[in-house]
């Protein structure tokens, strides 16, 4: 049986990744340090930490539930416990992509990250519509990297990224690359930002007397169709004449005429995972 030393099993992520892993085909040893996150990952998953040292020696995988920031240091504090061939996995491409990680040629670095639900795909359950995160009912894809190692080693990660994220619709392969232009520069840096912006933009129409219920049902519904057909979903649906004439004139506004380049440089994107490694 694969053995999977679970670092961080007591966090929030841990004990949804322990959670899925415990019914799996593979030997979870979960790892926490904190007393509060031991008690909690015995309440919520029935499991009881084991020692670390003990769990990154019979590793076949390590994998990596701690914060983004952290990733690096904790990989640098424990790489020379683990054997040959071991694969360790992280959930975010910043530290990889940031040259944090430790040089080691004999081990297998992995990077999977959730693409949480899809916000315009139908669900089945009130669970599953509910499941804002993924990881409980709703189907969600997830995107994956082989940063080094065999070849062999991404069937087996994606295996276990496929068992942590569970429900899994889509799995798709991307470079380390891929995924760092992913998150942080399309999903945070762009996505996030537009969608505070957006709330913004409606507590400003809510502030002019616009009632509240009202502008959020206008706005969320508007967003639906408004995303079905820029995203081809809807490809029947169109803007309207007067939608496109307002969209020109406040690109103008809003954006600036290079933001794309400055987000999306390779340099930009760079620049922002080693923020997010500093803290």
């Amino acid at each position: 049986m694969t053995k999977v030393a679970l670092l961080g099993a007591g966090g929030k992520m841990g004990v949804r990744l322990a959670t899925n892993l415990r019914n799996s085909r593979f030997e979870v040893d979960p790892v926490e340090i904190s007393e509060d996150g031991r008690a909690r990952l015995k309440s919520e998953t029935g499991l009881d930490a084991v020692d670390q040292d003990a769990a990154l020696a019979n590793a076949d995988v390590v994998l990596m539930a701690v914060p983004d920031r952290l990733i690096g240091k904790i990989a640098h504090a424990f790489i020379d416990k683990v054997r040959p061939g071991t694969a360790i996995i992280v959930l975010d491409a910043a530290a990889p992509y940031a040259g944090e990680m430790p040089d080691r040629a004999d081990v297998t670095y992995f990077c999977t990250h959730p693409c949480h639900p899809h916000i315009l795909e139908v669900q089945d359950s009130a669970e599953a519509q509910k499941d804002y995160f993924g990881g409980i009912a709703a189907p969600q894809g997830i995107v994956c990297a082989l940063i080094q190692g065999p070849e062999e080693h991404y069937a087996l990660c994606e295996e276990i990224a496929k068992v942590i994220y569970a429900p899994v619709i889509r799995s798709h392969r991307c470079t380390l690359e891929n995924i760092a232009v992913l998150e942080p520069a399309l999903s945070e840096t762009v996505a996030a930002t537009l969608s505070l912006a957006l709330r913004e933009a409606t507590d400003r129409a809510v502030a002019m007397g616009v009632p509240e219920a009202a502008a959020h049902d206008f706005v969320l519904g508007h967003l639906k169709i408004e995303l079905a057909i820029a995203f081809g979903i809807f490809p029947e649906g169109k803007f309207s004449d007067g939608a496109l004439m307002a969209i020109e004139k406040a690109k103008t506004v809003i954006f600036k005429d290079n933001w794309l380049d400055e987000v999306f440089s390779l340099e930009a994107v760079k620049k922002s995972v080693e923020e997010i490694c500093a803290g």
